[in-house]
């Protein structure tokens, strides 16, 4: 419809001075005018379009650089600083300690399934003591434990809070996704933490459910010495004075 109302006026404008032109000897074609004015619209138009594509593709390329903008913030060497504090404490662990030679070893010579005739009564109160001091080792690395994954949460809980604002405020699908993977980086060492903390409690349970099986078998192999390996005595009537 303005496109209509538009040529009409043109056609209007030049109709409207074509006798001032033959006044002055011009002859001029009023269709070709209207035809030369049409084709201007159309091109005008064609710019346009032109013009609002590049507009759309200059967006495009807004969003495209956006998305590939990448997150100025990492969290790894927080996460790895927190872990290594529970790394530390494991490697401190006194008494039976995790190499797996050395376990064999001591179990061999701490905990026997039965002890040896030639061996003292003075060694295996010796072993006993040691035994007692592995379990008291394994409760103290487990409480330490304890109280450095509880300390930990508090550093945990503020990454967890950055890692938040940092992917809320993602400008682009670059920027969430790294944001998201350090939060699966933390969820990760959460569960290895928790891992290293199964672990010592389940270490000192069962260094005591071990000293409480060569406790008994000390306590068998005591009472078997103190009975002797003679026939025992067996009561008989004794006579006094012929009666």
């Amino acid at each position: 419809m303005k496109k209509h109302l538009l040529i009409a006026v043109i056609a209007a404008t030049l109709l409207g001075t074509l006798p001032s032109a033959r006044a002055q000897w011009v002859v001029v074609d009023p269709t070709n005018l209207i035809q030369n004015a049409l084709t201007a619209i159309r091109t005008l138009e064609q710019i346009n379009n032109q013009i609002q594509q590049l507009q759309n593709e200059a967006q495009m390329l807004i969003h495209q650089a956006r998305n590939l903008e990448r997150l100025d913030y990492n969290t790894i060497n927080r996460l790895r600083s927190t872990l290594a504090t529970t790394e530390r404490l494991i490697a401190q662990a006194q008494g039976l300690t995790y190499r797996m030679a050395h376990i064999d070893r001591e179990l061999d010579r701490l905990y026997p399934h039965e002890y040896g005739t030639t061996l003292s009564g003075e060694q295996m109160a010796q072993d006993a003591r040691e035994r007692a001091e592995y379990t008291l080792d394994g409760l103290h690395t487990a409480m330490r434990m304890q109280g450095q994954v509880a300390q930990n949460l508090a550093a945990d809980e503020s990454v967890l809070a950055d890692l938040v604002g940092q992917s809320q405020s993602a400008v682009g699908a670059l920027q969430a996704m790294q944001a998201t993977n350090q939060l699966l980086a933390l969820q990760a060492k959460q569960s290895i933490q928790v891992q290293q903390l199964q672990l010592t409690q389940d270490r000192a349970a069962a260094l005591e459910l071990a000293r409480q099986a060569a406790a008994t078998e000390r306590g068998r192999e005591v009472t078997r010495r103190f009975l002797g390996e003679g026939t025992p005595y067996t009561p008989h009537a004794v006579s006094f004075y012929g009666y």
